[in-house]
């Protein structure tokens, strides 16, 4: 993979998330990848390795949820995307707006960590498994 910008890496991660391309989602991330998740639910905490963090985006997505990409957010080496998160299930809601702060080496992705506007509503709706995860 040629080395790809923070901002082509920001809609890459974005584009392969909502398609729910893993193939292409694992290619973005160095082995030793990280991605830390606030909250007291079934998706918190690190997960650690790319394979993990593939996992991690898997599980995630297994809830229906929906990504609306608001904003790439450029620092000097790094880069976040601005995310409104949105599901239902169950009588459950989730909306949430965070960002998904990418920490980068060599073009590619070392380390996320992602901040919630709402941590007690991640908790709520991730505090069950999601029906997909159940039929795995």
């Amino acid at each position: 993979m040629s080395k790809m910008t923070a901002e082509d890496l920001a809609h890459a991660f974005h584009k392969a998330l909502v398609a729910r391309d893993w193939r292409a989602l694992r290619a973005l991330f160095h082995d030793d990848a990280t991605w830390t998740l606030p909250g007291d639910n079934l998706i918190s905490g690190r997960a650690s390795g790319a394979d993990a963090v593939v996992a991690r985006a898997q599980q995630i997505a297994s809830y229906g949820l929906s990504f609306e990409l608001e904003h790439v957010l450029l620092s000097r080496d790094n880069m976040a995307l601005g995310l409104h998160n949105t599901a239902a299930r169950d009588g459950v809601v989730l909306d949430e707006h965070l960002a998904t702060v990418c920490r980068l080496r060599d073009g590619r992705i070392a380390e996320i960590e992602t901040f919630l506007s709402d941590v007690p509503g991640m908790n709520r709706f991730f505090s069950i498994p999601s029906p997909a995860s159940a039929n795995a």
